[in-house]
């Protein structure tokens, strides 16, 4: 049996195929005190939920940001008092109060307004990559769809879909736990122009403006409920979370199909099996790996002892392969029952706000790149590239070979 080193957790062959991995820790260590650092790592599916119900002991207050050390082991850079717990890095009733402020009720309701434009998008998106025989989905579909969606879900104003792609990858990049200390820093310093122009964004509403997450969170401004600091960060996070989760889902969704001409052909004959095979692929290759807890004082999980002040990692990405909770758990099954049984949104009151969206957008890329092609291939001169990151599960380039109907 392989043992488990410190060095496995940000190896950048294991973060590039981490399943092997994943079950090691599952099997050996449920909970893995990584050795020589202050980061606790939970991979099966029952620790998971038990953890997400437990935020008095496991605080979602974000209290360091993780970097590769010299010997490739993870560190931290720690915050210490100046953490500002904001929306998914808060604890009730902080948390409370921010998720009121951009009001579910709300977003659901603008999902449904873009509905139509997000199919319009993607028919658009998808017509124009296929003009080229081979293409990078990611360049052309996976980042442009879901930056221009979340921008317009939030609601601001002439946007530059690349300058937001950048500043949303710099945010996971930056809790990415795989760059070095100088590269954290750089990034850190960096998040203050995408800061201040959200702060513009932000002071130019008004209440003729469309009802929306904006206008939302200006009122909430101007009533005092939160303060300026709490609204650029909470705008930021669901940027960020919201464009790069959908990035994600759809470059994994279409290595998926590229990979299997008999998926492909079971959903162009029956269509409406994409929604469960998008729960699939949220399920096998979780866009977030993982979310990082705080822990405020001596506890305990699975009779595993948990120091105060330790970084736990939560690894829902392993979770939601757990043969404990799925039957044949890495193979893609569109018969599976309760499909969104799964973690890769999270679970509990941090719950994924934009989870519909993001099923929104996979539908109906998924569906109009099915429907215009009628075969994909993963393009055998060019590797499906992975991001270098312990939190997401993204394509840094995914060329692929289509036939136009």
């Amino acid at each position: 049996m392989t043992a488990l080193t410190a060095s496995m957790l940000l190896d950048p062959a294991v973060l590039e195929d981490p399943y092997d991995f994943y079950a090691m820790l599952r099997t050996q260590a449920p909970v893995w005190a990584v050795p020589g650092t202050d980061v606790v790592a939970i991979s099966t599916y029952a620790l998971l939920s038990e953890a997400v119900a437990r935020p008095e002991d496991f605080s979602s207050t974000m209290k360091c940001l993780l970097y590769r050390d010299q010997d490739g082991l993870p560190a931290r850079l720690d915050f210490g008092d100046a953490a500002m717990p904001t929306l998914a890095t808060a604890d009730p009733p902080v948390h409370t109060t921010h998720r009121r402020s951009v009001f579910p009720e709300l977003v659901a309701r603008r999902m449904r307004t873009l509905e139509d434009d997000i199919r319009a998008l993607s028919a658009t998106t998808v017509a124009q990559a296929l003009r080229d025989e081979t293409f990078d989905f990611m360049a052309t579909i996976g980042n442009i769809v879901p930056i221009t969606v979340v921008a317009k879900l939030i609601g601001f104003r002439e946007i530059v879909p690349m300058q937001l792609l950048e500043a949303a990858f710099d945010s996971t990049t930056m809790v990415g736990g795989t760059v070095s200390l100088d590269q954290l820093n750089v990034l850190v310093a960096r998040i203050g122009v995408i800061q201040n122009w959200i702060t513009d964004q932000v002071a130019g509403t008004s209440d003729r403006d469309e009802e929306g997450i904006l206008v939302a969170v200006r009122r909430a401004l101007d009533d005092g409920i939160l303060a300026m600091g709490e609204v650029t960060t909470i705008l930021h996070t669901l940027l960020s979370a919201g464009g790069e989760s959908t990035t994600s889902l759809l470059g994994n969704a279409v290595r998926l199909l590229a990979e299997s001409p008999a998926l492909q052909r079971r959903l162009r004959e029956k269509p409406d099996d994409v929604d469960v095979f998008v729960e699939e692929v949220l399920r096998l290759e979780s866009p977030f790996r993982q979310m990082m807890r705080s822990v405020p004082h001596d506890t305990t999980l699975g009779g595993v002892d948990i120091p105060a002040g330790s970084t736990v990692v939560l690894f829902f990405a392993a979770g939601n392969r757990d043969p404990a909770q799925f039957e044949n758990p890495d193979k893609v099954d569109l018969n599976r029952g309760s499909p969104k049984n799964h973690l890769a949104f999270g679970h509990g009151i941090h719950y994924c706000v934009g989870a519909a969206l993001a099923r929104i957008e996979a539908r109906a890329v998924l569906t109009e790149l099915l429907e215009q092609t009628r075969g994909l291939a993963l393009d055998a001169d060019h590797d499906p590239q992975w991001v270098d990151s312990l939190l997401v599960r993204k394509h840094a380039q995914l060329h692929v070979t289509a036939t136009p109907r």
